[in-house]
């Protein structure tokens, strides 16, 4: 049976609307709905379905409405540094032991290594835990840099290697130094400035050379 092109219209409005039904960033849902929404709302009005036009495009109205107000809100960024054995910190990777593996395959706290540790806080809501320690070229190693589903927007690694740069350099450290151990992170890394180097690792230097006044 061969299908009319209002059918495919329909049939990819349903698909985006289930598939945005999945999304655990909020971020994500408003754009894939209101990608749906919006091919709904064409569909009811090609075929003469009003109701359906109508209201289809109402709900378009209402994820513009929504994603404007999240690109336009000015949140407040702040870490909450923790001791290395935190009891909350600890039960935070055990209860998100799951969500982390995919990210972060293998990966098993050293609580022994921490030269960093702390939570990202996003209006007073924890958003992510960041856990890293200075190696033997006074890099700062990246352990873990884990962001929960509904704040993964890039706005947390934004705030942690552009806002807390000087932070990192008055420590002492020249480079940041991650290892792309899932191919999500590592994308992740890409696009917030990092290289690949000849190691196969990723780093994102703090000082440049201009800086240094070399």
């Amino acid at each position: 049976m061969e299908i009319s092109l209002l059918q495919w219209i329909g049939y990819i409005a349903s698909v985006a609307i289930a598939l945005s039904m999945t999304m655990s960033s909020i971020l994500k849902f408003r754009w894939i709905n209101l990608f749906g929404a919006l091919t709904f709302s064409a569909y009811g009005f090609l075929i003469g379905a009003w109701p359906v036009g109508f209201l289809n495009a109402f709900i378009a109205l209402v994820d513009i409405y929504y994603l404007n107000s999240i690109y336009s809100k000015k949140e407040v960024f702040e870490i909450l540094e923790v001791r290395a054995d935190n009891k909350y910190l600890i039960r935070f990777l055990q209860f998100h032991e799951d969500d982390i593996e995919k990210f972060f395959p293998g990966f098993a706290y050293r609580p022994e290594i921490n030269t960093i540790s702390f939570f990202v806080l996003r209006n007073m809501a924890v958003a992510g835990v960041f856990l890293a320690h200075r190696d033997q070229d006074h890099n700062l190693s990246v352990g873990l840099d884990f962001v929960l589903p509904e704040y993964r927007d890039f706005k947390n690694g934004k705030f942690i290697y552009l806002r807390l740069r000087d932070r990192f350099i008055n420590e002492g450290f020249k480079k940041v130094i991650a290892d792309g151990r899932s191919e999500k992170y590592s994308k992740y890394l890409l696009k917030l400035g990092f290289e690949k180097n000849a190691e196969g690792r990723f780093e994102k230097k703090l000082v440049t050379a201009h800086a240094t006044g070399v």
